[in-house]
């Protein structure tokens, strides 16, 4: 991992229109990201953690810029990705990729595994002819997949392997920053830590740089150098890996860990585990102030009063709470 700055989001939005009625008035909109700011440096792997629909999916979709932000920066490499479009952003776009969630949504039923993984070649105008079937056998090979099965459809082929062809997908031309959207939620146990550390091991050989989002705190613990812990939108503590493990300062995060199982039955029987009360507020209408004051067991009225600012507390430690 170097020191240099390879990504960095600035006060990021993402807002979806609702509409109602006959002439179809927006009404409303929901707030799935709400002012995010973080940076990636080249080489490292941040963890982007929090519950279901805390707008962390929507976070990576619209640094690819697969979602437009509603306002906001996005700057690759120096270059701000949300003010591009068209033949510029389609050259950025080969050096971000995605791996999606879901692999049995994500690859296309009707596509033989080689044409999916030579799509992008194709595409972009990197390879052609015998060039892409050399290249996809090289990719399958990659990822530890025999490159015979260039000719099979998704259909046959188990979930961890699908996955796997999804990596090979995006890997085609050669990125330097990969999207993981909870690549290993969908697939069983013992598949997980196989595709987890066959990313390791990708991030080795390539210097790949990853943004990596999963709610399995354990995993991202393996994975990633720094965390970002996210709720409804707005990102609540972001620090070290170990340091956050160790001592997390914002009230969500403590909760978050506290529902970690520990494998020993000691330690285990004596802490005391933090149940949040309620449940995580709409996106279309915001609590005013913290936004985890609703559930927050240490809030007093200044929290519904202003936004706390995402501050930092500690070298490379930020946190968004008025009494971190």
């Amino acid at each position: 991992m170097t020191e240099e700055t390879l990504l960095r989001v600035e006060n990021l939005y993402k807002h979806f229109p609702i509409f109602k009625g006959f002439i179809q008035r927006q009404v409303g909109a929901v707030h799935a990201v709400d002012g995010v700011s973080f940076t990636v440096k080249r080489g490292e792997t941040l963890g982007l953690v929090g519950e279901s629909g805390c707008g962390k999916s929507t976070t990576g979709r619209t640094i690819l810029q697969l979602y437009r932000p509603t306002a906001g920066h996005v700057f690759f490499e120096d270059v701000d990705l949300a003010s591009i479009k068209g033949e510029d952003l389609r050259r950025m776009r080969r050096k971000m990729q995605m791996i999606f969630q879901d692999p049995y949504a994500s690859l296309n039923p009707r596509m033989t595994v080689g044409e999916i993984v030579g799509e992008p070649l194709i595409v972009h105008n990197s390879a052609s002819g015998k060039e892409v079937n050399e290249r996809v056998a090289e990719l399958l090979d990659l990822v530890r997949l025999n490159p015979s099965f260039a000719s099979r459809y998704p259909h046959e082929f188990s979930g961890g392997q699908r996955q796997r062809v999804g990596v090979a997908r995006a890997l085609a031309l050669q990125p330097s920053f990969i999207v993981c959207d909870e690549p290993i939620s969908a697939l069983d146990v013992s598949i997980q830590a196989q595709v987890v550390n066959l990313l390791e091991d990708l991030q080795k050989q390539f210097g790949l740089t990853y943004l990596f989002i999963a709610h399995d705190l354990s995993m991202v613990r393996h994975i990633s150098d720094r965390v970002a812990v996210m709720y409804l939108g707005i990102i609540v503590e972001l620090a070290a890996r170990d340091e956050l493990y160790t001592d997390p300062r914002h009230p969500y995060t403590q909760a978050l860990l506290s529902a970690v199982p520990i494998p020993d039955p000691t330690v285990e029987e004596s802490r005391k585990r933090t149940i949040l009360e309620g449940d995580v507020p709409s996106p279309v209408n915001p609590p005013s102030g913290c936004r985890f004051r609703t559930r927050c067991p240490i809030a007093k009225e200044i929290c519904a009063e202003t936004q706390p600012e995402f501050r930092e507390i500690a070298p490379g430690h930020f946190v968004a709470c008025y009494f971190a």
